[in-house]
């Protein structure tokens, strides 16, 4: 379905739709942003690289500290079925004797 043409909008159809403007209108304002957020991070020393590493030590982190939890668990199941199944089998086995 496409769309009729229009002389105003000589092939921008798609792309107007997908950016919500018009391509000019678009990087004017994305170029405003751009500049707004990089005097901001300069005042706040900074850089997009750190910010990167941030993130991807936070997600690391974070990784880890689920997998760590998980190991955990894991120890605390096997500690535990060290004992109950042994005690689980042993009252199987004296009560077979009693039936």
């Amino acid at each position: 379905m496409s769309e009729p043409f229009q002389p105003g909008n000589a092939g921008y159809g798609r792309l107007t739709r997908f950016l919500g403007d018009t391509p000019g209108r678009t990087i004017v304002k994305l170029a405003v942003l751009s500049l707004i957020v990089g005097i901001i991070m300069s005042a706040l020393n900074f850089t997009p690289i750190e910010l990167w590493y941030a993130l991807r030590d936070f997600f690391r982190w974070l990784y880890d500290l689920g997998y760590e939890a998980f190991a955990r668990i894991g120890i605390y199941f096997v500690w535990g079925a060290m004992v109950v199944v042994p005690i689980f089998l042993l009252m199987r086995i004296l009560n077979l004797g009693r039936r």
